[in-house]
């Protein structure tokens, strides 16, 4: 990862972390929970090996970008604000997108608010979620998963940063990353709400390493969690700071891709509405729906190759 380059810049207002390498037309590489712009060490290379410039930022709140502590500093107009700004400090008017996790939720936001700046987008494991104004996010959650639906979990400042401390920090991420089980995530009783056992050694996936685990774990340590769980605790914020959006389609181009044992798209409902014209209705100019079977949710990390061959061929026809 030498030949990655590493900046600090300004944007909206805080100082953003960024990976870079590559000279070419922008791809913006945006991670998810509980990730880092490491999560796209492959794509970064492969990239700009194919004649992009690949750029990654650590998103606010996480790894070395900073973190404002109030959760009402993480609504989706903040992050759309740091990402204009950065895409303005790479002197672009318009770059390509790839989003994961929460990284894809936010593509979507930026699609949605600034379609001028986005020439193409790649969604992976998220699909565009529209707005639904009779009903806040969270309150939704809790009526259709129950109290230990882990977002229902994350929201009360404080409480998950406690267990995670208590389990430790690496246990909690390599279990969180290596996970391939399916389905809406809803947690076991409080007390250890990751299940995990502390004593006991991390079974980490093959494609996640133990040097992996440490980077991850190491800006862990140095930042916390707060910042990224206020992302959750943001998310009724950002329903009422989105009203005027209601109905809104998304119009730029998309790719989605996601694996078939992904807990986003096991989430009872999601599978419809991708593929029984929901997806379509709102998202008018979306070209392909791709899904990898037998892959869970980091599939970036899972399948680097096959994501970076999906992510170039869709972008070349731009």
């Amino acid at each position: 990862m030498e030949s990655i380059t590493h900046r600090t810049v300004t944007v909206n207002g805080i100082k953003m972390h960024v990976a870079e390498k590559g000279k070419g037309p922008v791809v913006l590489l945006l991670h998810g929970f509980p990730e880092l712009w490491y999560t796209w060490r492959h794509q970064i290379l492969a990239l700009a090996s194919l004649g992009y410039r690949a750029v990654a930022p650590d998103l606010r709140g996480y790894g070395d970008t900073e973190a404002p502590p109030a959760v009402s500093c993480y609504t989706c107009l903040h992050i759309v604000g740091d990402l204009t700004a950065l895409i303005e400090s790479l002197e672009e008017r318009q770059v390509f997108v790839v989003g994961h996790d929460w990284g894809a939720v936010l593509g979507w936001y930026l699609s949605l608010f600034r379609p001028d700046m986005v020439k193409a987008f790649v969604s992976l494991s998220v699909p565009f979620r529209p707005r639904n104004p009779k009903s806040k996010p969270v309150e939704t959650f809790r009526a259709v998963f129950g109290d230990d639906y882990y977002i229902c979990r994350f929201q009360e400042p404080g409480e998950t940063e406690a267990e995670i401390a208590r389990i430790g920090t690496a246990k909690v991420l390599g279990h969180i990353i290596s996970d391939k089980k399916p389905g809406p995530p809803c947690f076991p009783p409080r007390g250890n709400g990751f299940g995990i056992n502390p004593n006991a050694t991390p079974q980490l996936a093959s494609w996640f390493s133990e040097e992996d685990l440490k980077y991850y774990a190491t800006k862990y340590d140095q930042k916390g969690f707060t910042g990224p769980l206020n992302y959750y605790r943001a998310l009724d914020l950002n329903w009422e700071l989105t009203a005027p959006w209601t109905g809104l389609q998304v119009k730029v181009p998309v790719k989605f891709v996601v694996g078939g044992l992904d807990m986003t798209y096991t989430t009872p409902g999601v599978k419809e509405y991708v593929h029984h014209g929901g997806f379509k209705r709102d998202v008018p100019f979306l070209q392909e729906v791709v899904v990898i079977e037998g892959v869970a949710h980091f599939i970036n990390q899972e399948r680097p190759q096959e994501i970076t061959t999906h992510i170039y061929d869709f972008f070349s026809k731009f």
